[in-house]
């Protein structure tokens, strides 16, 4: 079974992920047309990691999003509940430390990282709030948050295309890559029903964080939010 439905139960979206783990990153590249490499820079740029930071990216599925952390002298932790995920990221990126975790029960102890970050990753908890409450649990006081996601376009053009569009495209991009497409059926679904930039910021607010703030990448189809400890 690779469908997860909107009630995200955890075991579900597990199995979800561990069925497209060994092509999810050139099914990625595909459905963006390589955008998401420049939102992933963007991603980095708004963590502004210093060298010596202890990052944690968590969803971080084969460590895509947690690599280019290491340019800048900082270590990343790729964290992710997706065992499937994991073990492809070990096989890709052997360099990089993998942690298996739950992001509503994080196996961290308080106040470890200088920044958190998750990318794509939010809306598939059963329990957002309680995630972005973990993710302060284990933030040191002043840390940053960066979250990368996708949400609405501001113009009402492209949000048509994008979502009527685009979002039904998803499970032929992925049937190409021989990937499971219906995994892509709910991956869309589960854009369509995440709420836009305000919503999230509200979110993140509501979770204890401060100065929760958003910026949107190529025309809000993704925004990064931002907020402190």
């Amino acid at each position: 079974m690779a469908r997860a439905d909107l009630d995200k139960q955890p075991t579900d979206v597990r199995r979800m992920f561990d069925t497209v783990a060994k092509r999810y990153d050139l099914t990625n590249d595909l459905m963006t047309a390589g955008i998401q490499r420049s939102w992933r820079r963007s991603m980095v740029e708004a963590v502004a990691p210093h060298r010596g930071d202890l990052v944690l990216d968590l969803a971080a599925g084969t460590g895509c999003s947690s690599e280019p952390f290491g340019a800048h002298g900082a270590t990343a932790v790729a964290c992710d509940f997706s065992v499937g995920m994991l073990r492809q990221g070990k096989k890709d990126r052997p360099g990089l430390p993998f942690v298996a975790g739950d992001g509503t029960r994080l196996p961290f102890l308080d106040d470890t990282f200088d920044a958190v970050t998750i990318s794509y990753g939010l809306r598939n908890f059963v329990d957002p709030v309680a995630g972005l409450k973990e993710m302060l649990r284990v933030t040191r006081p002043g840390g940053r948050l960066v979250v990368c996601e996708f949400s609405r376009p501001t113009n009402g053009a492209l949000r048509t295309v994008y979502l009527d569009g685009f979002m039904q495209a998803l499970p032929k991009i992925a049937a190409v890559t021989a990937s499971a497409a219906d995994a892509y059926v709910y991956l869309a679904e589960s854009i369509r029903a995440w709420p836009d930039q305000a919503g999230l910021a509200d979110m993140i607010a509501a979770a204890g964080w401060q100065h929760p703030e958003w910026r949107n990448l190529t025309g809000g189809i993704v925004a990064l939010h931002r907020a402190t400890a």
